[in-house]
């Protein structure tokens, strides 16, 4: 398959790009705003309190299913999370609410209670357990096989936390906050005698609202977006040093996501200036614009063929 860049809007329209000649070529209307994501061959996009999926490379806008309803979120869902090679899907909701549900059956598979509006959610590489953000300033790990919340950081009090992302590793967590700032832990396993988050530095990425951050496959980079209409780039030492690497520059207006190439050398970035861009990670340069969306552009998500 092509490579093959999805944005959600504010128009309500999900639109398939390809990405390097920046054709749209297919569109599904009432469909997506809060979040799309991916896996091998599904899409799942959300819209207020409902989540479709779909399948990538068929041409139907039909859903193959739905989740809403009398078990579904009771306000608008602000994250979604495949998990296990697309057999299971975790959602976040301002209804205070963690879901996972059965990909295969279409039933809800369990209800976490976070108690404040959840604002990110991820799962953590071993695929035991999920790591929350949310409204209160909380940052918790959730494990799977217990069902429980095992660990609670709360790095800023009660700023509330906006994005969380994890190494592909599993050895790094960044947080990224209200303020714009961004906390890095170090992720140590279980079964060492170490805490499980040890926290190793903070500091300013920007001075507004960040809406997004997100290291890149190869755990080199990370990537963190805003309301000052900046991408910036981060590259990550060894010893968990961040310094700044390249202020990609472009859209207008707030920069709402961003979504890695599988080989960390393309972002995706999604604006509420109604566009996508795609940028060279080595040159920091836009290579592509996608225009089509009559409001705000704020999800993304990149198919490359790869998982």
């Amino acid at each position: 398959m092509s490579v093959v860049l999805v944005t959600g809007s504010y128009d309500h329209e999900i639109r398939f790009w390809e990405a390097w000649s920046g054709i749209c070529s297919r569109t599904i209307a009432r469909s997506g705003e809060s979040g799309v994501r991916r896996s091998k061959r599904l899409l799942a996009a959300a819209i207020h309190k409902k989540v479709n999926i779909y399948d990538i490379s068929s041409a139907s806008s039909t859903p193959l299913v739905s989740f809403d309803g009398q078990n579904g979120h009771k306000n608008n869902v602000t994250s979604v999370s495949f998990h296990s090679e697309g057999k299971w899907l975790v959602t976040g909701s301002e209804d205070g609410t963690i879901k996972i549900w059965d990909l295969r059956s279409g039933q809800l598979h369990r209800n976490y209670d976070n108690g404040a509006p959840v604002n990110d959610v991820v799962v953590h590489p071993n695929q035991g357990e999920l790591i929350s953000c949310d409204q209160a300033g909380s940052i918790k790990q959730w494990d799977l096989s217990e069902n429980i919340c095992t660990h609670e950081l709360t790095p800023a009090g009660d700023i509330p936390i906006r994005s969380v992302t994890l190494a592909s590793d599993g050895s790094c967590l960044v947080a990224g906050n209200n303020k714009g700032k961004c906390y890095v832990w170090r992720v140590n396993e279980e079964s060492s005698q170490l805490p499980r988050f040890q926290a190793v530095t903070k500091f300013q990425a920007h001075s507004k609202y960040l809406t997004r951050c997100l290291l890149s496959p190869d755990t080199k980079y990370l990537a963190t977006c805003s309301a000052d209409t900046f991408v910036k780039i981060w590259s990550v030492s060894h010893n968990f040093e961040f310094k700044l690497e390249k202020v990609l520059q472009g859209h207008q207006r707030w920069v709402w996501d961003c979504a890695f190439s599988a080989d960390s050398a393309y972002l995706v970035t999604a604006s509420s200036d109604h566009t996508a861009r795609l940028w060279e990670m080595a040159s920091g340069e836009t290579v592509r614009q996608y225009n089509g969306h009559h409001k705000a552009a704020v999800c993304c998500a990149l198919h490359d063929g790869a998982s």
